[in-house]
């Protein structure tokens, strides 16, 4: 079950390649991502801010369902955004993102080396202060492991639970089975 949520952790992260001149979507591409109309967004958009503090994250994929806890501060929010930790700008050729009906709708092209080339689309809702909803379908072709080139759709459901307890900091996750690693030291590895 861990692994599931290593995994979801890691699809989220490649919605968000965080290419800053990037984050604004052409309105076309904006509209045809949320099913909308192109005169709904229109100009560069901001990323919502999540309230700091502790956030459950519940993925739900391939029929199976995870929650793990995450610590949110004002700088793990700006280093990572709402649909997952930044990779570098050297591995997306592509990330978009803009307002949609609803909330913001992204679309990303990522290549991962040995994981492979992953391709996400999808939305987020919510008012980012007690709760928001990413859908994400994320195509992955080209992976060394062969189990992991297929296409599949994840559904993160957070909710704000109060303040990071004692013991927890910005960016870390306390995965199931208690096991807990820290998002920020992980992308300063790579």
């Amino acid at each position: 079950m861990r692994v599931y949520a290593v995994v979801a952790l890691g699809a989220l992260a490649l919605a968000a390649c965080s290419r800053t001149e990037d984050k604004a979507a052409a309105p076309e591409a904006a509209a045809s991502a949320a099913g909308g109309d192109a005169s709904a967004t229109a100009g560069p958009v901001a990323m919502p801010k999540r309230k700091p503090g502790l956030w459950s994250h519940t993925i739900a994929a391939e029929g199976a369902n995870q929650t793990m806890q995450v610590c949110i501060d004002a700088d793990t929010d700006s280093k990572m955004s709402v649909w997952g930790q930044a990779v570098s700008k050297d591995m997306c050729a592509k990330n978009s993102f803009a307002a949609a009906p609803g909330g913001y709708a992204f679309e990303s092209e990522c290549d991962m080396g040995e994981m492979g080339r992953v391709v996400s689309k999808g939305t987020v809702t919510g008012d980012f202060a007690s709760a928001y909803t990413v859908k994400t379908t994320s195509t992955t072709t080209g992976s060394s492991m062969p189990q992991a080139n297929t296409t599949s759709d994840m559904t993160l459901t957070a909710k704000w639970e109060g303040a990071c307890p004692a013991g927890m900091k910005g960016g870390d996750v306390t995965l199931p089975g208690g096991m807990k690693i820290n998002m920020e030291a992980m992308a300063a590895k790579k």
